[in-house]
């Protein structure tokens, strides 16, 4: 009867080890996924402000081929363009400070 004891106790502390084992398994794979889902926000996110960066520097090209031009009215927008940027900017600023 002790053997059998002796066995089961042997079966339960395996059984135990193994729990552990796939315990650590499934830790390590939850990481592995949330780091690639992570990953893939992070390139998303820079491919989305190259494109800004794109669009705005070629709104600023042709702003300033306006302002080149003589034209008022163009100068105008882009003293207020200019006046716009700035104030966000410190909206921003003294929002997070």
């Amino acid at each position: 009867m002790s053997e059998a004891y002796e066995r089961e106790r042997q079966n339960t502390d395996s059984l135990s080890a193994l729990q552990s084992k796939v315990s650590q398994l499934r830790s390590v794979t939850i990481d592995i996924y949330d780091n690639a889902r992570d990953q893939h926000v992070i390139d998303s996110t820079s491919d989305t402000f190259s494109t800004m960066t794109g669009s705005l520097k070629g709104s600023a090209r042709r702003l300033g081929v306006m302002a080149r031009n003589g034209d008022k009215v163009a100068v105008l927008k882009v003293a207020g363009m200019i006046i716009g940027v700035v104030v966000v900017v410190w909206w921003l600023a003294s929002w997070f400070w």
